[in-house]
């Protein structure tokens, strides 16, 4: 399947207003899209959680040619507990790293590369260097056997292998999109509560091959074919996955996505709104209690 298409990338935050503004004031993204619902998503998109949540889109540019980023948030949850799984999403930018100095965020180095942390310890790794196109470059997932992650990914998933060494590989759909690295730890991967989701789409009529693929190879399918419903937007067609460590994906089919995933000029709006309008912490502080962790 060379027709696959990177998406985006589902983290669940804690906090959205330190949030917003780091994604805003830091690393120099734009709001694309925010929805809020009165009830937990049938593909589990936000988690194991039935109540009150958001989503909000955040990149460079549309999604129909930039990787993003989607941010849950669950009503009552202030904080999820990070684990092994995700290593970090790398930028290039030649005005990330200045933006953090100016902000007076702090900026941290891992093997001789900076990296910010989000609010909710997400890293992100930053290449400082003027970039055309997409400053999302790849996004890094750990693995506990690089031999059996890679096969999966290339066969079952259809992903072209870029690089491969001992320890990491490079994959990806196409040369000018995101890339996924897959990065061998040694030892078992961890999601603990804050375990993320990576997106894909691909033509509709593919989805269905590719469960029955999953299906011979007898791999993980979390949530079988099905349709998402978004009052007053396009229905979309979703299969979600596991690959060998765990790690959820979410293929859907790209016809109606398109259409789904246009870009809302209210979205900043609709964003600021729902903070504002958010009395969780207020309710919490009054009942001498704090917020949940997952």
């Amino acid at each position: 399947m060379a027709t696959g298409r990177a998406l985006h990338f589902v983290f669940k935050v804690g906090n959205r207003t330190e949030t917003a503004k780091f994604y805003r004031e830091v690393l120099g993204m734009k709001f694309l899209r925010h929805e809020e619902f009165d009830e937990g998503c049938k593909a589990a998109c936000n988690g194991p959680y039935d109540g009150k949540w958001s989503k909000s889109m955040v990149g460079y540019g549309p999604e129909d040619n930039h990787f993003v980023v989607e941010l849950t948030y669950n009503y009552g949850i202030g904080s999820y507990q990070l684990g092994n799984d995700f290593r970090g999403i790398t930028i290039k930018s030649d005005s990330v790293l200045e933006r953090a100095n100016k902000a007076g965020y702090p900026v941290d180095q891992e093997n001789g590369q900076p990296v910010l942390k989000s609010p909710d310890g997400y890293k992100f790794f930053i290449i400082s260097e003027k970039v055309s196109g997409d400053p999302v470059q790849k996004v890094s997932l750990s693995s506990s056997s690089l031999s059996k992650s890679v096969e999966y990914w290339s066969k079952l998933c259809g992903m072209k292998v870029y690089s491969s060494d001992a320890k990491t590989a490079l994959l990806g759909f196409g040369d000018d999109q995101c890339k996924l690295e897959l990065v061998d730890i040694g030892g078992p991967v961890d999601h603990a509560t804050a375990f993320g989701r990576i997106a894909f789409g691909c033509p509709k009529d593919q989805l269905p091959s590719i469960q029955k693929s999953m299906e011979a190879a007898g791999q993980k399918i979390l949530t079988p074919l099905l349709s998402l419903d978004t009052p007053g937007k396009a229905t979309v067609q979703v299969v979600i996955l596991a690959d060998p460590d765990g790690h959820e994906i979410c293929f859907v089919g790209d016809e109606a996505f398109r259409e789904l995933s246009q870009v809302d000029p209210q979205a900043d709006k609709l964003l600021d709104e729902a903070i504002q309008n958010d009395k969780s912490d207020e309710w919490f502080t009054k009942k001498g209690l704090s917020k949940g962790t997952a």
